[in-house]
């Protein structure tokens, strides 16, 4: 691929758009569902190769706590563009929803959220003809979608010193993503008795019973007035129907605009009193994840003055519930701003779809940002 210096270029080049839609196919073609370790890195060799197409240096595949991340450019960049290639669909996915494009639509597991989103990334820089010492990095993990927690140091270290971090996440109704909730969630165990169900029930500690009170209780700990939300999510208990459990795991999932109502939440889930006094309940896993995320107003005004320069119109913003790994820059104080990446819908639903024109603007919204920001580090 030839370099290129015109960003709008992007917007009507059809041999540019081809091969963004020929790498997405790539990405997508490679099934990476988080709880694979495996199949994220035979992901993440081939997105090596689709970034050696675009750039000018292959990116550096990485193993960090058991699991791959891609890096390209310096370790410490002005402007970080971040993304994940790990999906939540499992292996075997393609074959129910195969990869398919049909006029200005794509189609296919973790097309929308978010292989599209890094192939956009990978044209706007390709398009400003930038090096891998010109200060725009790029950083990858492949467990975003069960919580970054292997890959959140390897985030803050990468975006400490930044000018400014663009999510390549997608958009939401073609809307970029100003502020994001705080995510909590919790694996909570509740410990009882066995004992015959028919014979002598009186005899056990009925775990289950006791999480049914918890998860009854969860559903009022929420602030609609404050827009956090507490929901009960996944439930097992018992082994046989006529023992009375001594184990029920309930799974439940916390968001909030604070970091106080996070902290609300967190000391309710842990101090839940059990009625039972020999009743033991624990936390396996979880706790306060994301805190919340608010976009740098520098970041959303470059945005829509971008956009307006492309002539793509008006580009607005909103606050969403769903936690990104741009929460935790943004909590780093480092200008953040989210939703950059593909234009369509159906994240974690069998209808994903991305529009290919809008991959070709948003390219373009990026590499005018890209360079905006690049040009304030160096004359300040």
């Amino acid at each position: 691929m030839g370099t290129m210096t015109d960003p709008r270029r992007l917007l009507d080049d059809p041999t540019l758009a081809e091969n963004m839609v020929a790498s997405l196919q790539r990405l997508v073609e490679v099934e990476s569902p988080s709880a694979d370790p495996a199949a994220c890195t035979e992901c993440a060799e081939v997105a090596v190769g689709v970034f050696a197409d675009w750039l000018d240096t292959p990116a550096q595949l990485l193993e960090h706590r058991g699991r791959p991340a891609l890096r390209w450019g310096p370790a410490h960049p002005d402007v970080l563009l971040i993304g994940h290639l790990d999906t939540v669909w499992p292996l075997g996915t393609l074959q129910r929803i195969p990869w398919s494009v049909d006029g200005d639509t794509v189609r296919g597991p973790g097309v929308f959220d978010m292989k599209a989103g890094i192939v956009q990334g990978l044209a706007a820089v390709h398009t400003l003809g930038l090096t891998a010492d010109s200060g725009v990095g790029f950083l990858l993990t492949s467990d975003e979608e069960i919580g970054s927690g292997t890959s959140r140091d390897l985030i803050e270290a990468a975006a400490r010193d930044a000018a400014a971090v663009f999510v390549l996440e997608p958009s939401v109704d073609g809307e970029l993503k100003s502020s994001r909730k705080g995510t909590s969630w919790y694996e909570v165990q509740i410990t009882g008795r066995a004992a015959h169900a028919g014979l002598e029930p009186e005899k056990g500690i009925n775990a289950l019973v006791e999480a049914a009170a918890l998860v009854n209780a969860a559903t009022q700990w929420g602030a609609p007035e404050l827009g956090t939300t507490v929901t009960p999510t996944t439930a097992r208990a018992g082994v046989t129907d006529n023992t009375v459990p001594d184990r029920a795991v309930i799974g439940i999932d916390a968001r909030a605009w604070t970091y106080d109502e996070q902290v609300r939440v967190d000391d309710l889930v842990r101090g839940w009193p059990l009625t039972h006094p020999e009743a033991r309940l624990s936390v396996l896993a979880g706790g306060i994840n994301r805190p919340a995320m608010a976009a740098a107003a520098s970041l959303v005004d470059l945005a829509q003055e971008c956009a307006h320069t492309l002539g793509l119109g008006e580009l607005r913003h909103r606050a969403v519930g769903g936690g990104s790994d741009g929460n935790f820059t943004a909590a780093l104080d480092i200008p953040t701003l989210d939703g950059l990446g593909a234009v369509g819908d159906g994240a974690h639903a069998d209808h994903e779809w991305v529009s290919i024109r809008g991959m070709q603007e948003r390219s373009a919204l990026l590499a005018l940002m890209i360079n905006a920001v690049l040009m304030q580090v160096h004359t300040s």
